[in-house]
């Protein structure tokens, strides 16, 4: 099954646009906010992106119907990694998370009405939104299953109460996408429905902004109360019980865009070690030609090469409509693993300049570590990367 890694023309020109947005209008920016947006400055993301839209890079991943790019997943490989070489680069071209993959799911799920009212605005850079899925213990975290979060039918609508934190994009949100259960109870595989809530709803509080490691997401990271929050029949997103499967329509091409932005901040960290491995010398000679230093910079450019190519062929199998859970864990684990081992090298390579504020490593090094945890744990990959794995080896073994 040969997979090709041919570029077309339209797309080359879209990245090498973004590229050149990227380095001349959105890094003099990162100074502006060193590198912390949880606060969410809307004059900053206002400008990024009417910035974007006069370059002609906004909104790659949207339909041309909503006045996106229209790529493809592969198409958008390549764009969102040239974006992702700042942290905010894809919020200037509106293609971060949460906002591109509630775009996605919107695109595939809402009604007609729903995508006036929701996805319109979104696509636009108009409106903000959040994915409210997570709990605190007990309830759903990396075992959706778990899910607390209760919705109770009423009269013409639903009453939802349960309580959700670590939302990204939260603070800020024009609406949220919430996952209650509306059927069965904690541990049962089915029974989720999702909700699409606007802001201004008198059931829905954020309780308070959580303190993360990271700060480079806008809106930051919130904990969310929905407490007697009532919604009309029309804000159900699909149909009821079908929120789990819902999700894997957002939750595995999100892993993926993640990943392509990723892959560009691993390049940025690796051009700035390259640059300063060719400038600093130590022991009469260029660090470039120190064997240890060469070993790093050598280790970095694989990982990247290979987390592009697992990417690449997840996205493939995605954009052929072929079932890739399988290739999505392995490019997920990979990438976000290969991501923190190349900043790591980076901030080595240049030593007391890489953990210092006169280069962007020391913010990238925090920024880069959560990746293991978002979208999934690695532990929680690799457990469902090993169980596929020997269920594929007994079913060859029983036709053999």
């Amino acid at each position: 099954m040969p997979i090709g890694f041919e570029i077309d023309e339209r797309v080359a020109g879209i990245a090498r646009r973004t590229t050149e947005f990227v380095r001349e209008v959105v890094i003099p920016e990162e100074q502006a906010c060193d590198g912390n947006v949880h606060a969410g400055p809307e004059p900053l993301r206002r400008r990024l992106q009417d910035a974007a839209r006069e370059a002609g890079v906004f909104a790659p991943h949207v339909g041309a119907e909503w006045g996106g790019l229209g790529l493809d997943l592969c198409g958008q490989a390549v764009v969102f990694e040239a974006a992702g070489y700042s942290l905010l680069g894809p919020l200037a071209l509106n293609c971060a998370a949460p906002d591109e993959g509630n775009t996605h799911l919107l695109e595939v799920v809402a009604t007609e009405d729903q995508k006036e009212r929701y996805l319109r605005p979104l696509a636009a850079g108009e409106a903000r939104s959040c994915f409210a899925m997570t709990e605190p213990a007990p309830g759903a975290g990396s075992d959706p299953r778990a899910l607390t979060t209760t919705a109770t039918k009423i009269d013409g609508g639903w009453r939802i109460d349960g309580r959700k934190w670590f939302i990204s994009g939260a603070d800020g949100a024009a609406f949220a996408i919430c996952m209650a259960r509306t059927s069965g109870g904690p541990g049962d595989a089915g029974g989720a429905t999702m909700f699409l809530i606007p802001a201004d709803n008198p059931g829905m509080k954020i309780v308070r902004n959580i303190d993360t490691l990271d700060q480079g997401l806008f809106g930051g990271h919130s904990e969310i109360a929905f407490e007697g929050c009532e919604v009309a029949d029309d804000a159900v997103l699909g149909e009821v019980d079908q929120g789990f499967a819902y999700a894997q329509v957002r939750l595995g091409p999100a892993r993926m865009t993640h990943c392509m932005r990723w892959l560009g901040v691993a390049r940025r960290a690796q051009d700035i070690a390259l640059e300063r491995a060719a400038d600093r010398s130590a022991f009469g000679k260029p660090l470039a030609e120190l064997g240890m230093v060469q070993q790093m910079l050598a280790d970095s450019e694989i990982d990247i090469e290979t987390g592009r190519a697992v990417l690449w062929r997840a996205c493939w199998e995605l954009d052929q409509g072929r079932p890739a859970a399988q290739h999505t864990s392995i490019a997920k684990t990979y990438v976000s693993e290969a991501v923190n081992r190349v900043v790591d090298r980076a901030v080595q390579v240049c030593g007391a300049l890489g953990i210092s504020g006169d280069a962007p490593l020391s913010r990238l090094y925090r920024e880069v570590r959560p990746f293991r945890i978002y979208d999934g744990p690695s532990e929680t990959h690799r457990w469902a990367i090993a169980k596929r794995a020997v269920r594929a080896a007994r079913e060859r073994q029983g036709t053999l």
